[in-house]
C-alpha cells in the first residue's frame, strides 16, 4: 500500500469505526465527549481518545492508533492491518446522543475557574443531586465542602476537586443529572477527603464513590478516601506512591466490583508491596459504593427491616 493511501486511512477511519464495525458498542453513561468507552460481551473494554485517533485498553498497556487497534483486534501484523481498514472508508459510525453541546475551551485558568462556582448549599440543585439522587448524607456532604472539594456545577451537577500533594487544584469530576466529564484542559491526579494526614488510604474510582464508602465507614477519623476520577494517569500513579510510602500505611483497594476495578485493584497492590505499606482489597456488594449507601439507606428505612434489626 502507497504511503498516501497509509494517510487517507489514517484520516478517513477512526477507532470509533474500526470498534462499532467489529460490533462493539458504546457505554454512553460512561463516556464523555473526550473519552468514548466501548465495551464487548465478554467484558473487554476500550477508550477511545484524541477525537477519535487514538485509544488504551485499561485493563493492560495496549493503546495507539487505528493501525494498532486494528492488530489488537486481531489483524496479523502492519499490512494486515491495512487491509483490515480499507473496507472501513466511508463508514459512518452512530453518534452517540450526548445530553450537552460541545463547548469550547475556556480561556480561564483552572483556579480561576473553580473560584467562580459557588460551594453547594442546601436546597441548590447540586445539594440536592448529592443527597437524594446520590444519597450521601448532609453530615458528609458539609465536611466535603468545608474541605473545599466541592463546587456546583452547570445544571445541578457537582465538580470534585482533584489536588496535588501538596493541595494545588489540577481539574475536577464532573457529575450530575445528565452529564459526566472532567474539567477541560485539566489533570486527573486524585480527589481527597478526609484525614489528610491519615495512614489508612481507601481509593476508588470516583469522587462519589469515595464520599459514599466515608458515609457508610461514618467518616472513620484514621482514613483519607481518594478517587482516580476513572482513570489511571501518570500522575494518578505517582501521588498514590507518594503517599503510601512506609510501612505504617495500610492501603485499601476500594476499586468497583468489576474486572476494571480488579486491574486497579492490582495496581494498587504493587504500589503498597513497593512501599511496604499494608494492603487489602476492600470490594462493595453492588458494583460501586455509591451503590452499597443507596442499598444500605432503603434497608433501614424500610419500617419492617429496622424493627427486626
Amino acid at each position: 500500500m502507497e504511503k498516501h493511501e497509509i494517510e487517507n486511512l489514517r484520516e478517513k477511519v477512526t477507532c470509533a469505526i474500526v470498534l462499532e464495525a467489529a460490533g462493539w458498542k458504546i457505554d454512553l453513561k460512561e463516556s464523555t465527549r473526550r473519552s468514548v468507552k466501548f465495551r464487548r460481551a465478554d467484558g473487554e473494554i476500550i477508550i477511545v481518545i484524541h477525537e477519535g485517533r487514538g485509544w488504551f485498553d485499561p485493563l493492560s498497556p495496549e493503546r495507539g492508533d487505528i493501525f494498532d487497534l486494528a492488530v489488537h483486534l486481531g489483524a496479523d501484523g502492519f499490512v494486515a492491518a491495512c487491509e483490515h481498514l480499507a473496507p472501513l472508508v466511508g463508514f459512518a459510525p452512530s453518534k452517540p446522543a450526548w445530553t450537552r453541546p460541545a463547548r469550547p475551551s475556556p480561556a480561564a485558568p483552572i483556579t480561576e475557574r473553580w473560584q467562580r462556582r459557588f460551594k453547594p448549599q442546601p436546597g441548590s440543585a447540586t445539594w440536592r443531586y448529592l443527597t437524594s439522587e446520590r444519597a450521601l448524607p448532609d453530615d458528609v456532604v458539609q465536611s466535603a465542602i468545608a474541605q473545599d472539594c466541592l463546587r456546583e456545577g452547570p445544571h445541578g451537577s457537582m465538580w470534585a476537586a482533584h489536588r496535588s500533594a501538596v493541595g494545588v487544584l489540577t481539574g475536577w469530576e464532573e457529575r450530575g443529572p445528565f452529564w459526566r466529564g472532567f474539567a477541560t484542559n485539566g489533570a486527573k491526579e486524585l480527589f481527597r477527603f478526609g484525614a489528610q494526614a491519615a495512614d489508612r488510604i481507601c481509593v476508588t474510582e470516583a469522587a462519589i464513590d469515595a464520599m459514599s464508602l466515608a458515609a457508610i465507614e461514618v467518616l472513620r477519623p484514621d482514613t483519607l478516601y481518594v478517587s482516580t476520577g476513572g482513570g489511571w494517569s501518570p500522575a494518578t500513579d505517582e501521588a498514590l506512591r507518594h503517599i503510601a510510602m512506609g510501612s505504617h500505611f495500610h492501603l485499601v483497594a476500594a476499586t468497583d466490583n468489576n474486572r476494571q476495578g480488579d486491574v486497579y485493584a492490582e495496581r494498587i497492590q504493587a504500589i503498597a508491596a513497593e512501599a511496604g505499606a499494608r494492603y487489602i482489597r476492600s470490594r462493595p456488594r453492588g458494583d460501586d459504593w455509591n451503590e452499597d449507601l443507596k442499598a444500605l439507606l432503603a434497608r433501614f428505612s424500610h419500617p419492617r427491616l429496622v424493627a427486626s434489626a
